[in-house]
């Protein structure tokens, strides 16, 4: 399926015809998981990708209006719930437009930065969990247990060529598998990428795209320590967190297993050099 700016504005036509007037522009670069257009100046339209990204939209629509209140920063703000129409299968949103550039084209201070998004992310965590989704295929299992991954890492990590490298992943899994979350479920936001970390003004402004969101295990919600940032900021990053050693060991067995099974994507090595160097 072919989704573009014509289709967005066929949707918005014929599900949100007060809104037709206004003009539909592809936000580039697009989105994997959802294709995001900007309608007019003030919305967006997000439409899931493939059936699998579907189960966010409701999730979004229920639980986001109810933890933007609770959070430091701006979050997605759905105004429409828009139903299949226009040749297009599934439900969409359309959000308020969040101002910002992602975090991935430049951050001024990267420290700073560190300390804004740990706080946003204890916000996170203290946000009220009652009737959050628990973790399952709808955040394709972030913020739930590692284990669910385990034999896809260790079969990634033996088939890798190096055989130093495979030694050390490991143990690294191991310990990552040692442990789970023993206190209430919490919010996690699943897919804390540079990406989805808007910049102003030389500060984090807004946080987007909450699809892989749950209550459950914040593990998750670390791995950026290791596929963004520096060494420095790294530790800036997990002073500020406030989270125990053995949740940080699951966050690297998160990280680890992304890494070894998007081998060719080119963020994958360094992500593994990174916590070769942090981890030994």
């Amino acid at each position: 399926m072919v989704i573009d700016e014509a289709l967005a504005a066929a949707l918005v036509a014929e599900v949100f015809p007060e809104w037709a007037h206004l003009p539909v522009r592809a936000v580039l670069p697009g989105g994997h998981d959802n294709r995001t257009f900007r309608l007019g100046d003030a919305l967006a339209v997000r439409l899931p990708s493939a059936e699998g990204y579907v189960a966010a939209v409701e999730k979004e629509q229920r639980h986001l209006p109810a933890l933007a209140p609770q959070l430091p920063l701006p979050i997605p703000a759905p105004v429409g719930h828009g139903r299949p129409a226009a040749g297009y299968p599934w439900p969409w949103s359309v959000n308020r437009w969040l101002d910002g550039v992602p975090a991935r084209l430049g951050i001024p201070d990267p420290h700073v930065f560190a300390v804004d998004l740990a706080g946003f992310l204890a916000a996170l965590r203290a946000a009220d969990a009652a009737g959050g989704p628990a973790a399952g295929a709808h955040s394709f299992f972030r913020g739930g247990d590692l284990a669910v991954y385990e034999a896809e890492a260790r079969g990634a990590a033996a088939a890798l060529a190096d055989r130093d490298l495979a030694g050390w992943a490991t143990p690294v899994l191991d310990r990552a598998l040692a442990s789970r979350w023993d206190a209430p479920p919490v919010w996690v936001h699943g897919d804390v990428a540079d990406g989805n970390l808007l910049v102003t003004d030389g500060r984090l402004g807004a946080v987007i795209d909450f699809g892989s969101s749950a209550i459950g295990d914040p593990a998750c919600d670390l791995v950026i320590a290791w596929t963004s940032f520096d060494r420095a900021t790294a530790r800036v990053f997990r002073d500020a967190v406030g989270l125990d050693a053995a949740t940080w060991e699951r966050a690297a067995g998160w990280a680890l297993w992304k890494a070894l099974i998007t081998l060719d994507d080119p963020g994958s090595p360094a992500a593994i050099a990174r916590l070769r160097e942090d981890l030994g």
